[in-house]
């Protein structure tokens, strides 16, 4: 196919590369994907959905990213905030009973997730002006973040996690979030794009439908 990047009638042709973690790409990208190819059919579109799309991203367009990253040759655009949630099943803190300040981490048994190569047992939170940072020791680590959320919801502990991936855990009560007074760090949700293939129609495109589906 010629590098066209559109047709005479303006349609938008060729293939478009999109790479995205695993969770939240098939939770999240996925389905917005679906409703992108309605409206472009004649895109070829590829979800590539990886542990660490970044900075595995080969031959990517555009790249979905959640935490904070800087590159001097790529754009970051921040699609929605995210904020991370502590959270317990109903269960396990009706055992262990409900934490009320940070201090009182030290004696639960916490859910940890590995991910992007941050010191995932180093928790930073702030309420006001006041700030504390706590070493957790994990009864449990995982490098599956949809993994480390059953968990919670089992009964095992207490899981820091993206707000995306148990709100809709919360709203059902199999999981209940705790110090909600207290926040920490965020992770807001980046569409990532080399800077010379801005110009390009398709990831235009797929710039503005993502920042529209998931603007706060």
């Amino acid at each position: 196919m010629p590098e066209s990047f559109r047709q005479k009638d303006e349609t938008l042709v060729g293939t478009l590369r999109l790479a995205a973690p695993f969770g939240y790409g098939r939770q999240r990208i996925a389905p917005l994907l679906a409703r992108f190819a309605k409206l472009h059919p004649q895109l070829c579109l590829h979800l590539d959905l990886r542990e660490t799309p970044w900075p595995d991203r080969h031959d990517s367009d555009a790249v979905i990213h959640i935490g904070h990253l800087n590159d001097s040759l790529w754009t970051a655009r921040t699609l929605t905030l995210n904020e991370r949630w502590l959270c317990a099943s109903p269960a396990y803190l009706q055992a262990h009973g409900v934490p009320s300040s940070p201090d009182e981490l030290a004696s639960h048994r916490c859910i940890c997730i590995r991910e992007n190569d941050e010191d995932v047992t180093l928790w930073h939170l702030r309420k006001g002006q006041g700030r504390k940072t706590l070493r957790v020791e994990p009864a449990l680590l995982s490098n599956d973040g949809s993994v480390a959320r059953r968990w919670a919801e089992q009964g095992l502990g207490l899981v820091l996690r993206s707000q995306w991936d148990v709100s809709d855990a919360v709203a059902s009560g199999s999981l209940v979030r705790v110090l909600a007074h207290w926040s920490f760090d965020s992770a807001p949700i980046l569409l990532l794009v080399p800077s010379r293939k801005l110009r390009s129609p398709r990831v235009q495109a797929l710039v503005a439908f993502l920042e529209e589906a998931l603007k706060t």
